[in-house]
């Protein structure tokens, strides 16, 4: 399963995510953000990858689906209210970012 994190400038929780996730079992993660000076930006080829789509805040979830209306038919694309106010692989947005994503995606981690 592929799942793409999505927030602002893909520097502190979006790659938090793809860390921590691409621990796990039959999980491929990719982190990315929404602004033009992200480590990697949000594009369409990234919208296509993605079986699930996490994005931290409510104003990502309005920019992905602004920008890449038409690429999110059939998507999910999840918001899980995660503000910016972790740094990365803050031990507690790791326990947050499981639990979370943990209600859409059967996580195992690998051995």
């Amino acid at each position: 399963m592929n799942l793409l994190f999505v927030c602002s400038e893909n520097r502190l929780r979006s790659p938090t995510g793809e860390e921590v996730f691409s621990q796990y079992d039959g999980i491929n993660a990719i982190g990315c953000g929404t602004n033009k000076d992200a480590e990697t930006t949000i594009s369409g080829d990234l919208i296509e990858w993605a079986d699930i789509i996490f994005v931290m805040e409510k104003s990502h979830r309005n920019k992905v689906m602004k920008k890449f209306k038409d690429l999110l038919k059939g998507k999910k694309l999840v918001c899980l209210a995660i503000p910016d106010n972790y740094d990365r692989m803050d031990p507690v947005l790791i326990r947050i970012l499981e639990d979370k994503v943990s209600v859409h995606v059967r996580l195992q981690k690998n051995a």
